[in-house]
């Protein structure tokens, strides 16, 4: 198939392309939002193309990720929307912004989003995430604590940038994403390369996943993947995607204060915690299950349409 969508949430997009179809991106000059092209910090096949908006053509199906996309659109293509995000606003209440329709169909990458968005009569699926497997492996050498975000400064409370203080008083603190510069009393890295990344997280002795709002950080997942053992806020889909024996799960920050500075002094219960982590994110956040989920439901809305 071609497939229209826009380079909108990278790490998303690198597994999403993995697949056997063909992926138009539109780029502009200033590859904004609206026409970002190929991604530059993610490695993506060459069956990714990036054209101009105007010249791509014979689209067999769109993914639209924001409202914004639809009117840009060819008429007659079908439309599959990702919802990404947790609801904002009146929470429990939130309308989505596409609820009540019947030319599309929602694709929450959640269970937690599909029970908390109202989306009315449109229709709903969910496909949970998968990710390309990290080539780095956990170590864990270093007695420092990871964390991948972005926009952290700008964001706040939603990805619990108030709480790194306290366990940077345990240990020192790595914060990697887009828009860590602003950071005070942690070490950032601004927005390196995925594998590069991956390998510098991999020598933390633990990863912190401290958001308080978000369907679930795919980073979260390939730490998991990497066999690092993590510490998350017990919020959103993290209670899904890390059992008990997996990590250290808790709406007290202090229980995870406390977790980080156990794990710095016992590096075996670590791996221990890390080696299960790595076990359950393989077999339920694997690729090969993601791509099929998707090929299924490609396959049904675009045999719908015709």
């Amino acid at each position: 198939m071609n497939i229209l969508l826009w380079h909108v949430h990278g790490s998303w997009t690198t597994s999403f392309v993995q697949g056997k179809h063909r992926y138009l991106v539109p780029v502009n000059p200033a590859r904004d939002e609206w026409g970002r092209g190929r991604a530059r910090t993610f490695d993506w096949p060459e069956t990714v193309e990036e054209l101009p908006l105007n010249e791509i053509r014979d689209v067999d199906v769109a993914i639209a990720q924001r409202p914004g996309e639809l009117d840009l659109i060819p008429p007659h293509v079908p439309v599959i929307y990702v919802e990404h995000n947790t609801p904002k606003g009146d929470v429990p209440n939130t309308r989505h912004p596409l609820a009540d329709r019947d030319d599309l169909i929602i694709a929450h990458v959640t269970d937690f989003n599909d029970l908390f968005w109202d989306c009315g009569g449109t229709r709903t699926t969910v496909i949970e995430h998968g990710i390309v497997e990290p080539a780095a492996r956990w170590t864990g050498e270093l007695d420092r604590l990871a964390i991948v975000t972005n926009e952290p400064v700008r964001r706040g409370r939603v990805t619990g940038t108030d709480l790194y203080p306290r366990f940077a008083a345990v240990a020192p603190l790595d914060v990697f994403g887009m828009g860590v510069g602003g950071l005070r009393g942690v070490t950032a890295f601004e927005d390196p390369p995925q594998h590069l990344m991956h390998a510098e997280v991999a020598r933390r002795r633990a990863y912190l996943h401290l958001c308080r709002w978000t369907s679930l950080g795919l980073s979260l997942i390939e730490a998991m993947q990497m066999g690092m053992p993590v510490l998350a806020l017990a919020t959103t889909e993290a209670i899904a995607a890390v059992p008990p024996d997996a990590g250290v799960l808790a709406t007290r920050a202090d229980t995870l204060v406390e977790a980080a500075r156990r794990l710095l002094d016992e590096p075996d219960e670590a791996a221990r915690l890390g080696a299960r982590a790595r076990q359950v994110a393989l077999a339920r956040y694997g690729l090969d299950r993601f791509l099929a989920d998707w090929d299924r439901l490609l396959e049904e809305e675009t045999c719908g349409s015709r």
